[in-house]
This record gives structure tokens, C-alpha cells and sequence, in this order.
């Protein structure tokens, strides 16, 4: 056997111990140790053993992760996705569909403070759901709302997603973050559009509700304003060259300590389950980040990456059509396993194949958290549409999967638009760096 064969054999093992629900990490870590046990013997795999696991996490520019889940732990228990949804209401709640685009609008805000889409989905939706059934919306169309707006979450920075992304890719955090505003901005408008289209179409889903007075919305407005302070000096400060994505991590989480403090959730209760909340997040991250690592070895030993580009070469297609290879081979991935263990197992391979294609690391990163944004509200396995169940409880899994096919069709319109105009992402980077 070849060693690229045994490395593609090793990248579908690892799969498989996923689908049959091995975690993660250790479906990783089990594979790449006995690849590389296999190329190497006793000793080459015992010194990865030793090493890997301390080189894999120790640098520097990874105190980045703790610090932006510490600022949304953080916002999570400030109860701003309350305020944010009350004041996006204000303005647009009165229009038909309009509690729905306020989800929309809220998840993004919240996503770009909270960084985590799971969390979005749990904590908007406790917000939303309550509101949209009080007003007689259709239950597919609420719950599939919920479920696609928290996919923002993973894409408008400060994002885990994208972090993860740069530290395997060696890019910028600082371009990810900054080329994320368009994308993510991009998604929102279309996820509403998706809704006005469908309530056009069926006006009895979202019957309107009553328009809210300047001086509510005025009100509202000043309630909300540490928020949005928040997200401009976070993302500001980057695109500004104020500090580092570090460094603006560590403004995050302290902005987000200080917002929870004023706004009297903080207790010491509180407080304690958000340390513990941080640190078991992160030390999850970290352990998957140490199993892709050893997996990375064995695939780097195997020369995998290298024989995929020499067969791409000599396969006779062009970049566009082996990137829209690529893309569907994600959509289909992300039908099956979560975004994070999408992005770690595959983006060491496919990485070097999209630098060969010509396209650019930083676009090769959006357009591939995009796509990860899409398998979360995927069946059969799409997280997002599992959290969101767990929220309304009184909803089936099929009413919610049969509200969400307009959103993944407005995420594909998104990913089309993305690879046709790769300016929708490299603009804004190239002005601020």
C-alpha cells in the first residue's frame, strides 16, 4: 500500500469512528497515532506522543480562544440577547414577518459578541420563540428562523470558527475577522429576504403585529448601545490597527465581564459557572486541537496533500470546477458531522489544494465556514435544528426541518455569490492591512 493511500484509508477511518460516535478528538488522535506508528514504528510515535500535545496548543496567539469564549460566556449571562431583540423589534417588528427578521437581526448581533452558534440559537431562542408563538407564527417558520440565524454566529467575528481556521492555516485572524463583515452581513439579508418571500406567499404564517412608538424605540436604543459599543471597539480596533486579534480578545472578554456586571446578572453564582463554562470550552477545544495534530502528522508523513494536488493537475479541470468539487464534498460532509470537526479534519488536506487552485487562504476560509454555517442546519444532523427542538419542545423535528429549506437555499445563493465575486470578502481586508 502507498503511503497516500494509506493516508486517504486513515482520513476515512477517522471519519467513520466519528459517524459511529467516537468523539472527535479521539477518533483523530487514535488514527494519526497508528498511521504514524505504522510509517514510523514505536519510536517515531512515541516521540509525537510526547511532543505533539504540548506543541499543538502552547503558542502564544492560542490564548486568543479562551478569551473570546470568555466574552461570550460573558454575554450570555448579561442578558443582552433580550435588549438586542427588543430594540431590532422596535423598527421592524410591525411588518409582515417582522418578529422574524428581528430574530435574524438579533442572532447576528448576538453572534458577533457571543462567537458560538449553538449558544446564539439556545439563548435567542429563548427570547423569540415565546414571542413569535404569542403571535400566532407558523411554528416551521419560527423554529427554522432560530435554527438559521444562529448559524450567523459562526461566521460574523469574533468567531472560534475562524480562529481555529487561521491557527491551521497560518493566515491572518486579523483578515478573517475583517473579510467575515461582508459575508456575514450578506447572510442576514438574505435570510430576511427568505422570509418576506415566504411570508408573501403564505401571509397567514406571520400575521403583523402593532408598530412601536419613536419614543419606545428611543428607549429601547439606549439599552442596547453597550453592545454595539462592544462589537466596534473589537472589531474597530483590529481594522483600525489599534491591537492585535489577541489583544482585542482580551478587550472582549473584559468588555463582556464589565457589560454583565452593570447589568446586575453577575452575581457569584454567575460568575462561577461562566469560569467553568469558559474552561470547559476551551479545554475542549484544545483537546481537539491536540487529536487534529497528531492526525496532521500522519497525513503530512503520508504525502497526501502533495498527491492530491499532482491528481488534481493531471485531472484536466479547471480551478472553478474543482473548488465546486470541493464545496460540495463540504455541503455533503456537513450533512454528517459538526462544523468544528468538518474544519479540523479537512482543512489541513484541502488547504494546500486551494493555495495550488490559485485562491486565496483568507477567501478559502469564509467560503469554507459558510459552507460549515450550512451543515449546521443540514439534515439529518444539523445541530442547530436539534437545539432549537430542545428550546420548543411542543415542535417535531420534521416542523422544524420543513421550515428550513428557504434558508439553506438563500445560504447557497450566499456561497455562489461568495466564489463568483471574491471582492465580497478581499476588499475590506486589503484596506485595513
Amino acid at each position: 500500500m502507498s503511503d497516500a493511500v494509506l493516508g486517504l484509508a486513515g482520513f476515512f477511518a477517522a471519519l467513520t469512528l466519528i459517524a459511529f460516535g467516537l468523539p472527535v478528538a479521539i477518533s483523530m488522535a487514535v488514527i494519526g497515532a497508528l498511521g504514524y506508528w505504522y510509517l514510523n514504528g514505536w519510536t517515531g510515535v512515541a516521540y509525537i506522543l510526547g511532543s505533539s500535545p504540548f506543541e499543538s496548543i502552547f503558542p502564544y496567539s492560542f490564548s486568543v480562544i479562551p478569551l473570546f469564549v470568555m466574552m461570550g460566556v460573558f454575554a450570555s449571562h448579561a442578558g443582552l440577547s433580550q435588549s438586542l431583540f427588543n430594540v431590532i423589534n422596535a423598527f421592524v417588528g410591525h411588518r409582515k414577518g417582522g418578529l422574524a427578521i428581528t430574530t435574524v437581526g438579533a442572532s447576528a448581533v448576538f453572534g458577533a459578541i457571543c462567537g458560538s452558534s449553538l449558544a446564539t440559537v439556545a439563548t435567542i431562542g429563548r427570547v423569540a420563540l415565546p414571542e413569535m408563538k404569542r403571535h400566532g407564527y407558523d411554528a416551521s417558520l419560527s423554529t427554522a428562523t432560530v435554527a438559521a440565524g444562529g448559524t450567523l454566529g459562526v461566521l460574523i467575528p469574533p468567531s472560534v470558527l475562524l480562529v481555529i481556521y487561521g491557527l491551521l492555516t497560518q493566515s491572518s485572524i486579523g483578515q478573517l475577522f475583517i473579510g467575515a463583515l461582508v459575508p456575514g452581513l450578506l447572510g442576514a439579508l438574505l435570510y430576511s429576504v427568505a422570509i418576506m418571500i415566504r411570508v408573501r406567499m403564505k401571509p397567514d404564517m406571520a400575521p403583523r403585529t402593532a408598530r412601536t412608538g419613536w419614543r419606545e424605540r428611543l428607549r429601547h436604543m439606549g439599552q442596547v448601545w453597550p453592545v454595539v459599543l462592544l462589537f466596534l471597539v473589537v472589531i474597530g480596533g483590529i481594522y483600525l490597527g489599534w491591537f492585535s486579534p489577541t489583544e482585542a480578545a482580551a478587550v472582549g472578554a473584559v468588555g463582556a465581564f464589565l457589560l454583565a456586571l452593570l447589568s446586575g446578572e453577575l452575581n457569584r453564582a454567575t460568575l462561577k459557572a461562566s469560569v467553568f463554562e469558559t474552561a470547559g470550552l476551551t479545554g475542549m477545544i484544545f483537546f481537539i486541537l491536540i487529536g487534529a495534530a497528531l492526525f496532521n502528522f500522519f497525513l503530512e508523513n503520508t504525502g497526501l496533500p502533495q498527491f492530491l494536488i499532482e491528481q488534481i493537475r493531471n485531472i484536466g479541470l479547471g480551478p472553478l470546477a474543482i473548488m465546486i468539487l470541493i464545496l460540495i464534498f463540504y455541503i455533503v460532509l456537513g450533512c454528517f458531522m459538526d462544523s468544528m470537526s468538518m474544519i479540523l479534519l479537512t482543512v489541513p488536506l484541502l488547504a494546500p489544494v486551494s493555495a495550488e487552485l490559485g485562491y486565496d487562504l483568507v477567501w478559502f476560509g469564509i467560503v469554507v465556514v459558510t459552507v460549515a454555517e450550512i451543515g449546521l442546519i443540514t439534515p439529518p444532523i444539523g445541530m442547530n435544528l436539534f437545539v432549537v427542538q430542545a428550546a420548543a419542545r411542543d415542535v417535531t423535528q420534521a416542523t422544524v426541518i420543513r421550515g428550513i429549506l428557504p434558508f439553506i437555499l438563500a445560504d447557497i445563493l450566499r456561497l455562489a455569490l461568495l466564489v463568483a465575486f471574491p471582492a465580497l470578502v478581499l476588499w475590506l481586508p486589503s484596506q485595513a492591512f
